[in-house]
This record gives structure tokens, sequence and C-alpha cells, in this order.
């Protein structure tokens, strides 16, 4: 019999990874914390998920998601096409997209339906995660943030203080809320990832964001994409607390952050075509880490991710005088 090998994704994620994602309800208010230590082993003919939890949070959602120091730990059956999740904790199932995996299960414990998407971004050394917990499809939690990978965290002062360096920063950042540059303009670049529906990698396209305050809450953007994916579509885009709005002319939405977290969902006029995208920002120069989801005729046709940077231009909003 052929030794059984790790999927691409198990691969990639080998190690214990280490954060403490943000919890908020479901208007987007952040409510506390959850540190997690977790790790997917993978020994020969199985794969077996831990996870050690601590709930540092207040209000009822502590009453539905603490799990009193219990350990998560369940089997996974991995392969590049499913990792299947066999329980107790989770019973559902990810979908892989080589360093990405979008995933939907079930948790008897929380009694929720969670979709949990996981990217690692290799050239920071983060994975940037987050989970939307559903009871069908009535949203009532999200969990989200970033979380770095260590070899030999037990016996390792060096990555023991990493973890605690970056576990503080994420204290102090996570609560940031999702806002694009205020008055200055500029652009955003990068290379994303191209899949199609078959989880097939097809290549990449290169993304360049022009954007444009046009007021304190309001900004106008174009994005440019070449490569496996050619596109190029123009639209204005207002925030009012933490609801973000997308007024055309090529495409109309809407989206909700929690945090540092946007998800929106974006129809593009006189098309059978829509993106559905979870954008976060990563740092305090708005890096902006995107997982975006296209459909053509409400069937999946391309996911496509990664990172993109921010370099501004001038101030278009300064000061205003009258003489």
């Amino acid at each position: 019999m052929a030794e059984q090998k790790p999927s691409n994704f198990q691969q990639a994620i080998t190690g214990e990874w280490h954060g403490l994602p943000s919890v908020f309800d479901v208007d987007g208010s952040h409510t506390g914390f959850n540190k997690v230590n977790r790790a997917s082993v993978f020994e020969g003919d199985k794969v077996t998920y831990w996870m050690e939890t601590d709930f540092q949070n207040s209000g009822p959602l502590r009453n539905r998601f603490d799990t009193a120091g219990a350990r998560f730990e369940f089997g996974v059956i991995d392969s590049d096409q499913d990792r299947v999740y066999c329980g107790p904790d989770f019973m559902g199932a990810g979908r892989p997209y080589g360093l990405l995996v979008d995933s939907n299960y079930y948790s008897p414990g929380w009694n929720t339906d969670l979709r949990t998407v996981n990217l690692i971004i290799p050239e920071r050394g983060i994975q940037v995660y987050s989970s939307q917990l559903f009871e069908a499809d009535t949203l009532v939690a999200v969990f989200n943030g970033l979380y770095v990978v260590t070899q030999d965290h037990d016996n390792n002062v060096d990555e023991q203080n990493m973890v605690r360096e970056f576990l503080e920063n994420e204290q102090k950042a996570a609560k940031k809320p999702f806002i694009l540059p205020v008055k200055e303009s500029g652009q955003w670049r990068g290379t994303l990832q191209v899949h199609d529906d078959k989880q097939q990698h097809i290549g990449e396209t290169e993304v360049i964001i022009d954007y444009r305050p046009l007021t304190l809450r309001s900004a106008e953007m174009t994005v440019t994409m070449k490569g496996a994916i050619e596109r190029r579509f123009t639209y204005r885009r207002s925030r009012v607390d933490n609801v973000h709005t997308f007024e055309g002319p090529d495409v109309y939405g809407n989206g909700r952050a929690y945090g540092r977290y946007l998800w929106s969902i974006q129809h593009f006029y006189g098309e059978a075509f829509k993106l559905k995208s979870r954008d976060t920002l990563i740092d305090d120069n708005h890096s902006l880490c995107s997982v975006w989801q296209f459909y053509q005729s409400n069937k999946e046709q391309y996911t496509v991710f990664g990172l993109m940077e921010w370099t501004p231009t001038d101030t278009v909003l300064g000061a205003q005088y009258v003489r």
C-alpha cells in the first residue's frame, strides 16, 4: 500500500498556531476575545485537529461559547478536494484552494453552523482567520483575528517571546474598525491567486485599486484586474458606522464590518455576475488581505485571494478656508 501523504493545505499549516480572535455580536460590537492555540496533526493514517481556548468575554455570548477549559479534538479526513470534519466537536467539511480553506460545518456544543475562512499569507508569516456563526441563516456572532505559527513553542524561548508580543499587539489592533483612508487618495496593488470552480489553480491576476475620497465617509474606487481574470469596474462606496454601501455605476451592494474585517456582496450592473468578499486590514499601513469569490449565474466561477499593499498619493480633503 502506498504511503499516505498529507494534502497540500495540511502541509502548509504544519505547526502550532497562536491567536487571539475577537468576538463580535451581530451588530458588530466587540465583546471580548478567545485566546486560541490549535494544530492539525498528520499521523499517517489519521489527522487529528485539536484546539485549546480561553474565552475572555462578557455578556450572553460567553454562556454560549465558553467551553470551561475543555479541549476541542476531532478527526479530519484529509485531501486536496475536501477536508471532512468527523466530530465530536465539529461536523462538516472544508474546501481547500491552495493556501486558502473555505469551511462550512456544525458545532453541537455551540449549536451554530459555521462558515470559516482561513488564508495563509507566507510573506507575513500569518494566517488570516474568520468565522461567521449562524442559526440556520441567522447570524448570531462573528469571530476573527490573525494567527502566527510555531514549531517548538513549549521548548523555544524565542518562539514564546514572539507569540507573547504578537498577542499583545493583537489585543490592541483587533478592535480597530474597517475604515479606509479618510483624506488621502492612493492605490492598492497586489498579485492575487485565482482558482476555478473545480479548485484548480488557473493563474494569477494583477489587481490595482485606485482610490479617491469624496467626503469623510465616501470614496470612488476603480478596480483593474489583468491576467487570469480581466475586469475593470468603478463604484462609489460610502460608510455609516460599520455598514458599507456600494452605489454604482458598475457594481451595487452592501456589507458589514466586524472590526478589521468587512464582508460584502457586490452585484455587477446588467450582468448575472456578483462578488462575495471578505476583506481584512491586517496592519496600520492599510495592507489589504482579500478573499473574493465571483459567481456567474449564481454558480461559483472563481475564488481569488491574496495581499495588496497601499501606496498613498496625495491629500484630497485638506483644510478648508473662507477668505
